[in-house]
């Protein structure tokens, strides 16, 4: 094998190159043949509405909400992977169950970690 295997790689590279960089060159391109001309301090300034921006703009975060979030996609997976086992469950050996059962209990893990930090107690 000579070096002409690696040529579908490198012209799949210069196609996923090109397909990158297109989009990009060509909107360079628009904006710099067809987007006017922007002088001046007021013509490049923020513009929200035609109000001034007053305070701070940085809201206080929660990170309760996230966890929730967090704890819910990690049960909503388990849901998704426990259902086609359910489906298939007769056609299963020893060995699948006891992988399901690990599956399982560390999720379950999981959840009593989550009750013991109050992850899920709204305050």
């Amino acid at each position: 094998m000579g070096n002409d295997s690696y040529l579908p790689v490198i012209v799949l590279l210069l196609a996923a190159t090109a397909f990158a960089l297109a989009p990009l060159a060509l909107a360079w391109l628009w904006a710099r043949m067809f987007s006017p001309h922007k002088p001046g301090q007021s013509k490049n300034a923020i513009y929200e509405c035609g109000l001034e921006a007053t305070g701070d703009a940085w809201i206080p975060l929660k990170p309760g909400y996230y966890l929730y979030a967090i704890v819910f996609l990690v049960f909503d997976v388990e849901a998704v992977f426990l259902l086609p086992f359910a489906v298939s469950f007769t056609g299963f050996g020893v060995g699948e169950c006891l992988a399901m059962l690990v599956f399982f209990l560390l999720l379950v893990e999981g959840l009593v970690w989550a009750f013991q930090k109050n992850v899920l107690a709204w305050s």
